[in-house]
């Protein structure tokens, strides 16, 4: 017999469904993550080739990630497209304001929405949940602004509602930890540039290979790498080989000093003092 936690969000993935096939056609904004990916799960069974996922690929995805959607959203089957942006454009962005992520998913749903209006579709959605509205995410005005569309949000489903969700439609990355933009390793005020941004992406996929961490930020403090990893993988750096390794390969990439905060990964870091 089914407990009544799977019960209801059996019911839950119905009235999705069922919502999702009003609105007739729709472009998902899709990372590859968790909450994106049930959202178009549930589009492309509720308007087969009438949704569309769509990723932006951009100076700020980890080259890795990109890879990652696009087998995801081929495992789900939608109808998939990758769109190359480049935030850089935005004047402030370099600058590294606190209202970052406002700036940058302003110009990404502009952009969804030029492609939408081309190309026919009613909507744009993306993957937020109601956990997501208790954490300082900007990002989230844009969206209000843009009109884009948060099924997850309507449906009331929280963080753990839309994994085991996912995990009842057999999605392949049910467990994903959350990652976030290459710009969040940086402190607000402090310059963005590329180069930055791929010696972040270049350290966190060497200490990936080397240790197997699932939970990783590199936090860039100029010359300083401080690496926050998830609370109960702190273990795996307890081996001098590893953090000899480690130091080295980051030293390299031109870091003059290389820690492990020894309080784990906490989401925005950046933001616990503001």
């Amino acid at each position: 017999m089914e407990d009544r936690k799977t019960v209801y969000l059996k019911a839950k993935k119905e009235e999705l469904i069922k919502r999702i096939k009003e609105k007739g056609s729709i472009i998902v904004a899709f990372s590859g993550g968790v909450d994106s990916s049930v959202v178009s799960a549930l589009a492309y069974e509720a308007l087969g080739e009438n949704a569309l996922a769509v990723t932006i690929d951009t100076p700020l995805l980890p080259p890795t990630e990109l890879d990652y959607a696009k087998k995801i959203a081929n495992y789900i089957r939608i109808n998939y497209a990758i769109v190359r942006l480049n935030e850089f454009e935005i004047p402030e962005f370099r600058t590294n304001p606190r209202n970052r992520c406002y700036l940058c998913k302003k110009f990404r749903f502009k952009k969804l929405k030029e492609i939408a209006k081309r190309e026919g579709f009613k909507e744009i959605a993306e993957g937020t949940n109601i956990s997501d509205l208790g954490q300082y995410r900007p990002g989230l005005q844009a969206a209000k602004e843009e009109g884009i569309y948060h099924p997850l949000v309507e449906a009331a489903l929280t963080k753990e509602d839309t994994r085991m969700m996912a995990k009842q439609m057999h999605l392949t990355n049910a467990d994903k930890p959350a990652n976030t933009c290459l710009a969040s390793r940086v402190p607000y005020g402090q310059e963005l540039t590329v180069e930055k941004l791929e010696r972040i992406a270049e350290a966190e996929e060497y200490i990936r290979n080397e240790t197997d961490v699932k939970v990783l930020r590199v936090r860039d403090h100029g010359n300083l790498a401080r690496l926050e990893v998830g609370v109960d993988e702190r273990k795996l750096f307890y081996n001098e080989e590893i953090m000899s390794k480690i130091a080295k390969k980051l030293k390299q990439l031109n870091y003059k000093f290389v820690t492990l905060d020894l309080e784990g990964y906490r989401f925005g870091t950046f933001d616990e003092n503001k």
